[in-house]
């Protein structure tokens, strides 16, 4: 307790009547304003009781002070002489009671009732710092939130409302907050027809069950835009029994899209996967047409001509020499298609002489075997791969003759097999008929789409391009691997 009195006895008096009504005290009497002010200062206080003319000071200056520190604690004037005037000035001047020397059975419980009264006004002004402080924080939180936080009611009539929508609201949905808290059916009519009910349903079912909401569907913007969004939020019943969901709306277009994506690729890559297995299938009978009909048909040739040759061994040596040479021609025919077939099924000069001498050979059989001229200009002959890219390209450069034998309509074919620097680039074009942007995006270009397997597997890039004036042109670069870089680098050194 702060006593401002100049009186000792008159302090000693009221502190005996505290302590009288049971009080422990811890009393500091002041009598000037400096020791006022500093005692303020010094220490929060329980309650000032001030007599209200002191020499020099006086309880209005007191409270002065006490305005001045914007303190808020009880203060009583407790005087010898009152007169209702200076009562009412001093009760204007911030004090909370006043009462007389010669009355002091009202001090204790007007000093407990203004304790009372100060500490309710404290723990208000804390709820309130506390509220603030928490508004502060949640739209902090949600104005760095991409989603837009919401409270939606819907009514009996089925109409939605929205007594709040974070500043996200005009991102996500295309008009502003304060909008869609006027009109909250505005949110109604963005839906799409098709996903009017679903919502419908949702909020039909979590408002009967208690459950949190979830719901996707679409919007469109007053731009035209189409959106995916998806609403969460736990539901809660209201003062009318009203059903009032508090969530976040979020936008989801991208992950949708993405989604969308994936099943595509996904249906891609089945349809790609069998129709690798019916290409397979395909070359396995046309191997065994080549081997049963070419092949099979030279063996027979040949059984025949033994048997003749065996019963006409008397014949004259003219005769017989002719049938040898008849019988070395089959064998070298026969020869051939087992070359053909080999180098087709896995070049051996592949592996033996590098990716050079292979695009060369199969070019030059395919020249033979189509008509289509084909123009080969390896600059680095010395090119060394590993297996597995090897393997790649050549399957590759088969993949893009193919493809020119069968659509382009060419009559030259140019291949470029060069070095980068830093990897190694195939480039196939020809005079043809061109290829359309439409023809990349079809849905059963598996070729096409083997490529692009092909060389994405191994890390590198694929671009189809028309060439000028007319005709395709491909390029496959791929980047050489740590081994390769290695084995470059160990021969230079060399």
């Amino acid at each position: 307790m702060l006593l401002i009195e100049d009186s000792e006895d008159d302090a000693l008096l009221l502190v005996h009547r505290f302590r009288s009504s049971g009080y422990t005290l811890d009393v500091l009497r002041v009598d000037t304003p400096d020791q006022t002010e500093a005692a303020l200062r010094s220490r929060n206080w329980d309650v000032v009781i001030s007599d209200h003319d002191l020499p020099g000071f006086s309880a209005i200056s007191a409270l002065g002070i006490i305005k001045q520190l914007e303190l808020d604690v009880p203060f009583i004037i407790v005087s010898g002489v009152i007169r209702e005037e200076t009562a009412i000035t001093a009760m204007r001047a911030g004090a909370h009671d006043y009462l007389s020397k010669n009355q002091l059975e009202r001090l204790i419980p007007a000093v407990e009732r203004e304790v009372r009264e100060a500490e309710n006004r404290r723990q208000s002004r804390q709820a309130l710092a506390a509220q603030h402080e928490a508004d502060a924080r949640f739209q902090a939180v949600a104005a760095s939130t991409p989603g837009v936080i919401f409270q939606m009611t819907r009514h009996a009539s089925g109409q939605l409302s929205f007594a709040y929508a974070s500043d996200a609201t005009d991102m996500l949905l295309g008009v502003s907050a304060q909008q869609l808290c006027e009109d909250g059916a505005h949110f109604s009519r963005m839906l799409l027809p098709d996903d009017h009910q679903a919502l419908d349903d949702a909020l039909a079912s979590s408002a009967s069950t208690g459950g949190r909401l979830n719901w996707e569907g679409r919007i469109q913007t007053g731009a035209g835009d189409t959106k995916w969004i998806n609403v969460r939020g736990s539901v809660r019943r209201g003062p009318m029994h009203e059903a009032i969901w508090e969530g976040v709306m979020w936008n989801i277009t991208h992950s949708k899209q993405t989604e969308a994506e994936l099943r595509a690729s996904q249906d891609h890559l089945k349809a790609l996967s069998n129709h690798l297995q019916h290409a397979k299938e395909e070359e396995r009978e046309r191997i065994a047409r080549d081997v049963h009909d070419v092949l099979g048909g030279h063996l027979v040739a040949l059984k025949f001509s033994a048997s003749l040759m065996a019963s006409r061994l008397d014949a004259p040596a003219e005769q017989r020499l002719a049938q040898v040479t008849s019988i070395e021609a089959l064998i070298d025919e026969a020869i051939d298609t087992v070359s053909r077939v080999t180098r087709e099924l896995r070049p051996g000069i592949l592996k033996d002489f590098g990716l050079a001498a292979a695009i060369e050979s199969h070019a030059e059989d395919f020249s033979k075997r189509t008509g289509i001229h084909c123009h080969v200009l390896c600059a680095d002959d010395d090119i060394e791969l590993p297996e597995a890219e090897s393997i790649a390209l050549f399957r590759i450069f088969q993949e893009s003759l193919t493809n020119v034998s069968k659509h382009a309509k060419a009559e030259h074919v140019e291949i470029r097999l060069v070095h980068t620097g830093d990897g190694v680039s195939l480039e196939v074009g020809d005079d043809g008929i061109g290829l359309a942007d439409t023809d990349l995006a079809k849905p059963h270009s598996f070729g096409l789409r083997g490529v692009r397997e092909r060389v994405t597997s191994l890390g590198g890039c694929v671009d189809f391009s028309r060439r000028m004036p007319k005709g395709t042109r491909l390029q496959v670069v791929l980047p050489l691997s740590d081994m390769s870089t290695a084995s470059s680098d160990q021969e230079l050194s060399s």
